[in-house]
């Protein structure tokens, strides 16, 4: 049988890399050319995972994307499956040489715009420009969780929404926690935190509270901890009018409480309709991004094209999250060389530091991050997951590290501090100001999260078109030749279509309501 070119099977992503990805299965005993040297398949070897370019000896580094992503745990031989059986992630020092490939700004040579909410000089940045027009029911509590549903359930079934088309949704913020935790502590002041950011959210019009009435996590707290206030309306005269809190206890039970808070959106919804939209330049986007159920080739196609997404935005003046701690680690000093000054970088040293020192208390591990799905999609360490995860960030400059929920204000690049948990990290991203979020997916995650929109990019064929009524692009055209750039635009053309009110394959399958997960740190008491 003649030999099969490298290319034609596999990626070889940078010339020191000593692996190449594999583009489509290759069957055991497979010859191929690389660069007029044969090498010999051992084994089969499937999409996404990692074939031995050249002789790897034990203790050896592994390359892929020019940097290491573990050690041989034995003699690797080209031809070669390369994974968790013979490669190990061993602790090495990295170079965080801080600022010293900080790019310089970049802006666009046409200003893009999108048609979005603009709510007004009262609501602060980053909460003032929307992309979708909701009406939140939120929850201080776990307590009150059922009866915000309650609210919205009956609130639905009246069918009333039909006669206010401008009204996106009425959308329940509801979660676990709220109580059994330090008074005024880490987790309250988190979750204040947290609930703050979606309450003021530029995708949420009008918002009520509703609690039980003796929880730790009291409206009350809320409300003056974080500055809340009745979002303003056109006609509002009150606008610094505290905003309507329910508790269930005061309320007189369940269903007093419901049919109170029926009664509130009823008032609420023709103040709301009159909200349009209109023309708004692009740098008033703030983009967040997530990886979930990532295979080999997240990094290789999905990733990288959100990337050149995400550096487009920033040039237009926009705001790109990156969040997922535990998978940065291992590529962090890509970013701090990336940093505007060595403060930014070194919050995210700080940042690193903690997490090592927060899962060791449990006596965990961050390399036990790659899930069971994630290895048998081919990634095989934490660092290779990083490296490819950090790909979403672009190549901008990094101008801030914000803690969990923190609003994100400084236009550029900006990497949360969230962990690798889809559904925590997009809370916190989304709480920070995300109005639009773009989330790749390898082995097929199905992510939404209201009150903003989540675009899914298929980072392989095969997954998007097993996946097509959940998948919004498809990256994996990239493995066939396509330009990463060409998918980049591609992405950054649909992430101003989203913004402008085209629905996501997740907003047409109503996902994104139960997805709200606020990081809980400390202990439940």
């Amino acid at each position: 049988m003649p030999s099969v070119p490298l290319k034609q099977v596999a990626v070889h992503l940078r010339p020191q890399d000593n692996v190449a990805i594999v583009a489509r299965p290759i069957p055991p005993d497979v010859t191929i050319d690389n660069a007029g040297k044969s090498l010999k398949t051992t084994t089969r070897i499937g999409m996404g995972h990692k074939l031995a370019l050249t002789p790897i000896k034990k203790g050896a580094a592994v390359y892929k994307y020019g940097q290491i992503i573990g050690f041989a745990s034995k003699d690797i031989a080209p031809g070669d499956w390369v994974h968790v059986h013979n490669v190990s992630a061993d602790a090495f020092e990295r170079d965080y040489a801080f600022c010293q490939d900080c790019p310089a700004p970049t802006s666009a040579k046409e200003t893009r715009t999108f048609q979005g909410y603009d709510r007004g000089p009262e609501r602060a940045e980053p909460y003032r420009y929307g992309t979708r027009n909701y009406i939140a029911v939120i929850s201080t509590v776990n307590c009150s969780a059922a009866t915000s549903k309650y609210i919205t359930q009956r609130f639905h079934a009246t069918d009333l929404l039909k006669q206010f088309p401008n009204v996106d949704g009425v959308v329940a913020i509801t979660h676990k926690s709220g109580c059994a935790m330090q008074y005024d502590g880490s987790d309250h002041n988190q979750l204040d935190r947290t609930l703050a950011g979606f309450a003021k959210h530029a995708n949420v019009a009008a918002y009520i509270l509703v609690g039980l009435g003796c929880e730790t996590g009291q409206a009350i707290h809320l409300v003056q901890n974080q500055g809340l206030a009745q979002l303003s309306f056109s006609r509002d005269a009150s606008r610094n009018a505290p905003p309507l809190v329910l508790t269930i206890q005061e309320c007189g039970g369940i269903a007093k409480t419901v049919e109170a808070g029926v009664k509130a959106i009823a008032e609420l919804l023709p103040r709301v309709n009159e909200m349009r939209r209109t023309e708004l330049p692009a740098k008033h986007l703030i983009l967040g991004t997530n990886c979930g159920g990532s295979d080999g080739n997240s990094g290789v196609t999905a990733n990288p094209a959100l990337g050149v997404a995400s550096d487009l935005l920033v040039a237009q003046g926009g705001i790109s999250i990156l969040g997922e701690t535990p998978e940065i680690y291992g590529a962090e000093h890509l970013l701090t060389r990336r940093a505007v000054s060595r403060a930014v970088g070194e919050k995210l040293v700080e940042r690193i530091k903690w997490w090592e020192w927060y899962t060791g208390i449990f006596g965990a591990e961050i390399n036990n991050n790659p899930s069971p799905g994630n290895k048998e999609g081919g990634l095989t360490t934490i660092y290779e997951k990083s490296l490819g995860a950090i790909a979403k960030g672009g190549a901008s400059a990094m101008v801030d590290v914000l803690q969990y929920a923190e609003p994100a204000k400084a236009k550029g690049f900006v990497v949360m501090d969230t962990p690798g948990y889809d559904p925590v990290s997009m809370t916190g991203i989304v709480a920070g100001g995300a109005n639009v979020c773009v989330f790749t997916t390898g082995r097929g995650s199905v992510f939404g999260c209201k009150p903003s929109p989540s675009i899914k990019i298929a980072t392989n064929s095969p997954l998007y078109h097993h996946m097509i009524d959940d998948m919004d692009i498809d990256a994996g055209v990239i493995l066939d030749g396509t330009p990463v750039e060409v998918v980049g635009k591609q992405i950054f053309e649909e992430i101003l279509a989203v913004a402008s009110g085209k629905k996501t394959k997740s907003e047409i399958n109503g996902v994104g309501e139960e997805e709200f997960a606020p990081w809980s740190i400390g202990p439940t008491l």
